[in-house]
């Protein structure tokens, strides 16, 4: 046996037993933590990272709606890692047609120093009571006799410890490695997971030497495949959050070397310096359908509380781990620490931005099945006021005279408008439906078959693939 070995067979179990475990200090988990706090409960938040690196996460730093965010985190906290709030608009670039698209942002806008963001949203849980667990990183979870889960198991700085509490909230990130321990057998927690939904991601912090002329813009660039884009968020009108992703379907990219390329075609790079390096893994799917289990309940990345069309996720993660946090309230007040009691939880994700990103997801469905050159060449005749209707309330109605319109403009491409209009047929009726979202566990198996034979209508649509 090795001397490592005897040290981990002879260490000592240290066991705390908060009222509250979260896993994961991103915003969801931050919020929720501070959330729990602020009424009196003990709460502690297990960061993997140590606490130099907590809060670096591979982000593109577009931050939407922070006026409205949660008050668990006051926004005076969170703004002075505003580092551009002149943002209002999107920029498509669309190299196929030689076409550069403008689209109106609707709502307060900002590019972030994400990492700076994360520190202080650490700040301001700490403020509110939240006791950080750093370098911890969660290897399993305790669930008893009746499945319900009481707590997880840890590396903490390489010792191993034990937290025992009455509810975990699962804020680890995308496949989270809890959602690998816990047996969902008995419960509605969604299990429809694999790698397929999510999304590949690489980032760059890039200083360029003149300040560039779209400052004022979130740019976006299609790769040269379906499902994929590259972007570019001005932090600054010299620092930018150069990117890309593709939808994990497709075949791999390179993600350096393909950033790396589209630099070095755009002359404003030239000369630029790189300061920062990082890569993730995010949710490009549909929120799951139930993210609660008795004792545990997840949040953010790690329920799918993403736009799967823009890859944007931190205002839903607040909001998220706030409502998340008021559940986990009422279960500690009551003792009641069963799905029943969760579910509200749910319901209310679904209502505020569950049942529109469920919608957005038809149109990343779409994606993966349409021909890149055609979409592009569409969406270059298309009205950009109408676009940003579609993509931020999920549907949109165009009037007769703009039909006309973009119909005399996208000669050449009404076999795609047609695939597009019934697609959004699809989408308007799944968001229908997830606006029915069951308001106990009683009506889940029923409304989720329902959803299900509206998927085979998106896939029928669609020609593409299932996703789920």
């Amino acid at each position: 046996m090795s001397t490592q070995e005897q040290s981990a067979a002879t260490a000592t179990t240290e066991t705390r037993s908060p009222d509250v475990v979260v896993v994961g200090a991103g915003t969801a988990g931050c919020y929720a933590a501070a959330t729990v706090a602020q009424e009196g409960y003990e709460v502690v938040v297990l960061e993997r990272k140590t606490e130099a690196e907590a809060g670096h996460i591979a982000c593109g730093d577009a931050l939407k709606g922070a006026d409205a965010f949660p008050e668990a985190i006051p926004k005076s906290k969170l703004e002075p890692a505003f580092t551009n709030t002149g943002v209002d608009h999107g920029r498509f670039e669309i190299p196929q047609e030689d076409t550069v698209l403008e689209i109106p942002v609707p709502g307060e806008l900002a590019v972030i120093d994400r990492w700076e963001y994360g520190r202080r949203i650490i700040d301001g849980a700490q403020d509110a009571g939240v006791d950080f667990h750093y370098d911890t990183v969660v290897q399993d979870v305790l669930q008893n006799g009746d499945g319900r889960v009481t707590g997880v198991e840890a590396m903490s700085k390489g010792d191993p410890r034990t937290y025992e509490a009455d509810i975990v909230i699962d804020g680890a990130g995308s496949l989270s490695i809890l959602q690998d321990h816990v047996d969902f057998s008995e419960s509605t927690y969604d299990t429809n997971v694999n790698y397929s939904q999510f999304c590949s991601a690489y980032r760059e912090i890039v200083h360029v030497e003149e300040p560039v002329e779209w400052d004022d813009a979130l740019v976006f660039k299609p790769t040269e495949r379906a499902a994929g884009y590259l972007w570019y968020f001005p932090r600054t009108d010299t620092e930018i959050n150069a990117g890309l992703g593709f939808q994990m379907t497709e075949e791999p990219m390179e993600l350096v070397d393909d950033l790396k390329r589209d630099l070095e075609n755009r002359a404003e790079f030239e000369g630029a310096e790189v300061e920062d390096k990082l890569g993730a893994a995010l949710p490009t799917r549909r929120p799951y359908d139930s993210a609660v289990h008795p004792g545990f309940m997840s949040v953010g990345d790690a329920a799918g509380h993403v736009n799967p069309t823009t890859g944007g996720g931190i205002a839903g993660a607040a909001y998220a781990g706030s409502y998340a946090a008021e559940q986990a309230v009422e279960a500690l007040e009551t003792g009641d620490y069963s799905e029943e009691t969760f579910w509200r939880y749910n319901e209310r994700v679904m209502d505020h931005f569950g049942a529109r990103y469920a919608a957005l997801d038809v149109y990343n469905i779409l994606s993966t099945a349409v021909d890149i050159d055609d979409l592009m060449g569409l969406l270059a005749a298309m009205p950009g006021d109408k676009l940003a209707e579609a993509l931020y309330s999920g549907s949109a109605n165009i009037g007769l005279k703009l039909k006309l319109e973009s119909l005399i403009k996208s000669r050449g491409h009404w076999g795609t408008i047609w695939n597009l209009y019934r697609t959004k047929q699809r989408a308007d009726e799944l968001l229908a439906h997830y606006e029915d979202y069951p308001s106990s566990p009683d009506g889940f198996d029923a409304w989720q078959a329902e959803r299900d034979e509206l998927m085979e209508r998106v896939y029928e649509t669609t020609g593409a693939d299932p996703k789920y």
